[in-house]
């Protein structure tokens, strides 16, 4: 499979995922400067200032396009809301992750892009098994997945929490197209 030369950009009824650029680093840094925000991911540092907005950016870059992609989320009228990736897991698995902006929670957008995700994953990729796992404390990111066809493990992980200074068990998830 040849690497993808042109820049995806994904539509929903409500959203536009794109690449992340310069101009979302201060957005960036402010949603993931919120520790509930990063604390319900496995990378997001906290503290988290635009330097490390910017070095996110800086490694857009260098993803490899046939098995990693992150899409920007953003609302016509509200602007850049937060990021959703696809990317390979230590075990050499497609992985999705995604987080959003306090203010933009619990409105389905993260339910949206997440599917849209998916589906281009499939379309684009030919990727039928995507994984994914979420902090056993955040509910919420279990039923985003859930609506969007994932299907509980039953296995539990201890995974490293960046925010969390440690590690926070999470329950997996698997998805089938």
């Amino acid at each position: 499979m040849c690497a993808i030369e042109i820049e995806p950009i994904l539509s929903t009824p409500r959203l536009r995922l794109r690449r992340p650029r310069r101009a979302d680093a201060a957005r960036i840094a402010e949603y993931c400067g919120d520790y509930d925000v990063a604390r319900m991911t496995s990378r997001i540092p906290h503290p988290y200032g635009i330097e490390d907005a910017n070095a996110f950016l800086d490694r857009q870059d260098l993803k490899d396009a046939d098995r990693e992609a992150t899409f920007a989320i953003e609302h016509p009228d509200e602007g850049f809301m937060g990021v959703v990736s696809l990317f390979e897991n230590p075990e050499g698995r497609s992985e999705i992750g995604y987080w959003l902006g306090r203010p933009h929670w619990g409105r389905g957008y993260a339910t949206e892009a997440a599917d849209r995700t998916l589906v281009w994953a499939h379309e684009t990729w030919g990727r039928r098994f995507v994984v994914a796992g979420h902090a056993s404390d955040n509910p919420a990111s279990g039923q985003v997945l859930c609506k969007v066809g994932f299907l509980y493990t039953g296995e539990v992980k201890l995974q490293p929490s960046a925010a969390r200074k440690g590690e926070t068990p999470v329950r997996m998830m698997v998805w089938l197209a």
